[in-house]
C-alpha cells in the first residue's frame, strides 16, 4: 500500500470525528486549519509501520495542535494583558476586569488556564473567544448559535467560575479583593 493512499484514506474516514474532537478544544474558525495541519504532519511521517491503529494516530494528533493552538492563544493573551498593564494610558472604564490582572504571574496564568478548562464547554468557547481571541458578543453569537444576551451570561458566568477557582486554589496568598 503506497503511503500517501493509505494515510489519505485514514484521514478522510477519521475526517467527522477529528473535526468534532478539535471543536472541543478550539473555537469553531479554528478547526479546519488545525485538521488540515494534522493531515500535513501525518504525511511527513515516512514509516507508519510503528504506528498500531492510524486513525487513532490522527485524532491523538488532532487533539495535540489544537492543544498547542490554545497554549499559543493563551500566551497571546497574557502578552497583550502584560502590554496594556504598562501602557499608562490605557483605561479599563467603568467595569474593572480583575480576572485578567491575575494572568500576569506566571503561577496565577496557570491557575487562570486550569479555572478556564474546568468551564462548562460552551461557557469556556464564549468565554475563550471573548477574552482570548477579542470577538464581540455579537460575533460570537453567531459562531455559537445563541443569542447575544446568553453570550453575556456564558462571559459573566465564565469570570465568576474562575475568580472562584482562583480563589479556591490559591487561598490565603491572594490580596483582599483582588477577586471581587
Amino acid at each position: 500500500m503506497h503511503y500517501s493512499n493509505g494515510m489519505e484514506r485514514i484521514y478522510f474516514k477519521a475526517l467527522g470525528l477529528m473535526r468534532r474532537t478539535v471543536g472541543r478544544v478550539v473555537p469553531p474558525d479554528d478547526v479546519e486549519d488545525i485538521v488540515q495541519e494534522t493531515y500535513v504532519k501525518a504525511c511527513q511521517i515516512r514509516d507508519l509501520g510503528h504506528i498500531r491503529n492510524p486513525q487513532s494516530f490522527l485524532l491523538k494528533m488532532a487533539r495535540n495542535l489544537a492543544l498547542d493552538h490554545i497554549k499559543r492563544a493563551e500566551y497571546r493573551l497574557a502578552t497583550s494583558i502584560t502590554q496594556l498593564s504598562g501602557d499608562s494610558d490605557f483605561e479599563l472604564g467603568s467595569e474593572h476586569d480583575s480576572t485578567l490582572d491575575c494572568v500576569t504571574g506566571d503561577q496565577e496564568f496557570s491557575l487562570f488556564c486550569e479555572a478556564v478548562r474546568q468551564l462548562p464547554q460552551q461557557c469556556r468557547r464564549a468565554f475563550v473567544l471573548k477574552k482570548v481571541y477579542g470577538y464581540s458578543q455579537k460575533d460570537i453569537a453567531e459562531r455559537l448559535g445563541i443569542s447575544e444576551s446568553t453570550v453575556e451570561k456564558h462571559i459573566a458566568t465564565g469570570l465568576l467560575k474562575s475568580r472562584r477557582f482562583m480563589r479556591n486554589k490559591m487561598g490565603a496568598s491572594l490580596e483582599p479583593g483582588r477577586y471581587e
